[in-house]
């Protein structure tokens, strides 16, 4: 409390002089640039200042009506962010300021601006200090750190890694890595576990750099559709991998669930109807899309009163370089649409992308077509442009009914290194944080899918450059761009409903969600887009 009688030695000028030294020392105390500040940004150093000052108001704040700008004056201000020095939300300037602002004041009101000085800087440093403890995650009754401060660090050696790694500083980068090998493990929590992956692209994109101002020669990979195709002596546990993708996550499924539904409704009314298959899925085991096409298009024919024509003929074309996989899948879609009444074809196109030719595909005068491609044209997608302009240039010159268009929605195609990093890291920590929710911490089906099938797409996001990087997806808004320009026109999705129907009938855990982006379809993970499915006609 303000002193109402100042004692004589503050009456000499001496002590004035004191006084006003302890206001640059304050003023000092208040800016000192304290490293972990920045996490005070934005609103929240504001909101710590506020909430210390008024918890020491009754013990040690004077009590004067003066407001906290007031007393802080010029030397030194508490701000949220704008255009602040890097201390994190608190503005520099200089002193003398301070003390011309204050010339008009009484000797006792100098006395009480300091105080207020005093108490504005030590606000500041506890909150510097309580965003510490948080950061560190220390708890109340010690100093136990929980799960998330050692996701924060695992995020900050990641982070610089790859820095060394974009810079090839190979000594700093193996130093970094070996720090990350002993903390990311693959049965840890789900952050430790994606950063495993990370930490094996990183070790592979260290390996193949070269010294600056040497040129860097690829080793160029034979023609691949997908990332499937890629490292064949591990096809057998990544087909392995894949099937428990796709039996666990709910992606690909609603994937094919959405694409089936406009697929019929292209279909409505047509007896005769072809489907050309970019890539046939993955080459899934049974073709389980066209399996439940099938279904559909067979439980329709007996309810053809309204005189409308039903489907009586199927044509399914495969393209891919998977001919003997793809020649079960095709003989066991026979059989199953034998059984159920539907006359069936099927043929296989043995090509990539990047080569097919309007030519391989054939098209009956008297048939609908539609093209379905789930998770392949992002492969296509080159610095150039030119490979995904030729493939889509191919797909309008057959003139389909209907394109139907299933991708991973996040940007992993930047230009730069580092921010196709971070925007990897960020998509896949959401796919490992559903999966931790999905199944047990030591279930053996979950490490599978993570070390042999989204581990593959990460290490050729952060490994890969050129013609051997096929994971190159892109946001939704993007492909929006890219179709436009192809010439193709938004088929937009009415199927909402159905979709989070789906979601109920299929008991898929609770934390996706789907959302309609301007005609598109996104499933998501606790609102962070993973997988958007679009329509386009020509």
């Amino acid at each position: 409390m303000a002193p109402s009688l100042l004692p004589n030695d503050f009456q000499s000028s001496d002590r004035v002089d004191e006084v006003i030294g302890l206001d640059l020392t304050l003023s000092a105390m208040a800016l000192f640039s304290n490293p972990f500040l920045p996490l005070m940004a934005d609103n929240n150093g504001a909101a710590y200042t506020r909430r210390f000052l008024e918890e020491t108001r009754d013990n040690k704040r004077p009590k004067r009506n003066i407001s906290i700008p007031e007393s802080i004056g010029s030397s030194g201000s508490v701000s949220n962010g704008g255009n602040s020095d890097s201390c994190g939300g608190v503005s520099r300037s200089g002193s003398n300021g301070s003390l011309s602002s204050l010339s008009g004041l009484h000797f006792r009101d100098h006395i009480l601006v300091y105080s207020q000085r005093y108490l504005a800087a030590e606000a500041v440093e506890e909150a510097a200090m309580d965003a510490v403890r948080m950061a560190a995650g220390y708890k109340e009754k010690g100093v136990e750190e929980d799960e998330t401060a050692y996701g924060m660090r695992l995020v900050q050696l990641l982070i610089a890694c790859a820095e060394a790694v974009a810079c090839r500083d190979k000594s700093h980068a193996s130093a970094l890595l070996s720090e990350l090998r002993a903390n990311a493990l693959v049965f840890g929590t789900s952050f430790q576990r994606v950063a495993s992956c990370f930490v094996q692209g990183l070790a592979d994109r260290l390996a193949s750099v070269q010294p600056l101002g040497t040129a860097v020669g690829r080793v160029q990979l034979p023609p691949v559709m997908n990332i499937m195709d890629i490292n064949v002596s591990d096809s057998d546990k990544k087909q392995e991998a894949f099937r428990l993708v796709y039996e666990n996550c709910p992606h690909i499924k609603f994937g094919h669930f959405v694409a089936n539904l406009a697929i019929l409704e292209a279909f409505e009314g047509e007896s005769f109807v072809h489907v050309v298959d970019l890539g046939m899925t993955l080459g899934l085991p049974q073709g389980h899309q066209w399996r439940h096409l099938i279904q559909s298009l067979a439980a329709a024919a007996p309810g053809a009163s309204n005189g409308k024509k039903t489907c009586t003929r199927l044509r399914v074309t495969a393209v891919g370089l998977c001919v003997e996989r793809f020649d079960a899948i095709g003989k066991d879609l026979k059989t199953y649409a034998e059984s159920m009444g539907i006359n069936f074809e099927f043929v296989i196109v043995e090509s990539d992308l990047e080569n097919l030719k309007p030519e391989d595909i054939k098209v009956y005068e008297d048939e609908v077509l539609v093209v379905n491609s789930i998770l392949q044209l992002h492969c296509v997608v080159k610095e150039s442009r030119g490979a995904l302009n030729s493939v889509l240039q191919m797909i309008h010159e057959l003139s389909p009914k209907l394109l139907v268009l299933v991708e991973q929605d996040s940007s992993h195609n930047g230009p730069f290194f580092l921010g196709r990093f971070m925007e990897a890291l960020h998509y896949y920590s959401a796919i490992f944080d559903s999966l931790d929710a999905m199944l047990p911490k030591y279930d053996t089906k979950r490490a599978k899918m993570e070390q042999f099938y989204f581990a593959e797409e990460i290490k050729n996001i952060v490994s890969c450059e050129g013609p051997n990087r096929v994971e190159r997806h892109e946001r939704v808004d993007q492909w929006r761009r890219r179709m436009s320009r192809a010439g193709f026109q938004a088929a937009p999705l009415r199927l909402m409903s159905q979709a989070k129907q789906w979601l109920e009938n299929n008991k898929v855990i609770k934390g996706y969600t789907v959302v309609e982006d301007k005609g598109c379809l996104v499933l998501g993970w606790k609102s962070k887009p993973t997988v958007a499915v679009s329509c386009w006609k020509c």
